[in-house]
């Protein structure tokens, strides 16, 4: 995002950052996450389709996993101003707005994180459309909103070596945001996120990731977290919401797919890192999976040619 901007009561913006934008600057990105942290003052946020309204205050970090037109405001009833007619034509200069009534003023820094949707989903798919995540009221995370300030100055600066270190602090922001909501599920909640909280779910999800070409088997898995094969079958799926192997041959489908768009490393020896014995069977569950084999989803990759590698950015709304 390329904002620095200043929002004074009473005031009242429609945002959606948009994927086409974000993959402009990012190269290889088909999924974006963006974040506004609320630095000083209070605001109201909700999605234009829903009228459920958050109340944020200094220190929360809102998250948005799959770009939702959303409004923010001190005042939602106001109509409101588009943010795109405020940012106007976007450029490599720091982009400067000012708007609202001259009243209390909303400080945020923003920005966005750029991932794999396909390695991304079982995450994705457990996280809501609009998310909160209250980091400022601990007073051990003092070290965060510093590190914020200093992407806020790489972020106009520029700096080599600005684009590695932005996009360290993005991904440090998103762990710390996702630990943080982990933590506040209900034990009956299910998903992803509740599967990785789960002592022997979560053990079983770190192996599968840690070793997805290994010729797992339920029993297995089993045996490495201690629980019985029927025990750890009937959890797995409870909370993932599908059986373990399923799970495997999903995630190793991801890692291939991932890796047929990012090299040219041949089709039989991704397919065997991936645990499969032949490429005909690979092509088969990729096929299943994509709906294209492995040589066709690499090809269509290809055609749609290189995008440019600006790094992420934050930047202070203020």
């Amino acid at each position: 995002m390329y904002l620095d901007g200043e929002f004074t009561a009473p005031w009242c913006v429609e945002a959606r950052y948009g994927l086409p934008m974000a993959t402009q600057l990012l190269a290889g990105a088909n999924h974006i996450a963006f974040f506004h942290f609320l630095i000083d003052g209070e605001c109201k946020a909700k999605l234009v389709d829903d009228d459920e309204t958050l109340d944020l205050k200094a220190g929360d970090l809102l998250l948005f996993p799959h770009d939702y037109q959303h409004i923010l405001g001190s005042d939602l009833s106001l109509p409101p101003a588009s943010a795109d007619s405020l940012l106007g034509a976007a450029s490599s200069e720091l982009t400067h707005v000012r708007h609202g009534g001259g009243g209390e003023v909303t400080r945020f820094v923003c920005g966005y994180l750029a991932c794999d949707r396909r390695v991304s989903r079982p995450l994705f798919s457990s996280l809501p459309r609009m998310l909160r995540v209250s980091v400022g009221d601990d007073p051990s995370t003092a070290w965060l909103i510093e590190l914020l300030r200093v992407g806020v100055r790489e972020s106009q600066a520029q700096r080599p070596g600005a684009r590695s270190l932005l996009t360290k602090l993005s991904e440090l922001i998103f762990v710390e945001a996702m630990r943080r909501y982990a933590l506040t599920l209900a034990p009956e909640q299910r998903g992803w996120l509740a599967g990785l909280r789960d002592p022997y779910v979560g053990k079983a999800l770190a192996l599968l990731h840690t070793h997805a070409g290994r010729a797992w088997t339920v029993d297995e898995l089993a045996r490495e977290v201690a629980l019985s094969r029927s025990a750890l079958a009937e959890r797995f799926a409870n909370l993932i919401g599908e059986p373990p192997m399923q799970y495997l041959t999903r995630w190793r489908l991801a890692l291939a797919a991932k890796a047929l768009r990012s090299g040219p490393e041949p089709i039989g020896r991704i397919a065997e890192r991936c645990g499969y014995e032949s490429a005909a069977a690979f092509n088969r569950a990729f096929k299943r999976e994509f709906g294209a084999p492995p040589a066709s989803w690499r090809k269509c990759g290809e055609s749609a040619g290189p995008r440019t590698t600006a790094g992420p950015r934050l930047d202070w709304v203020r």
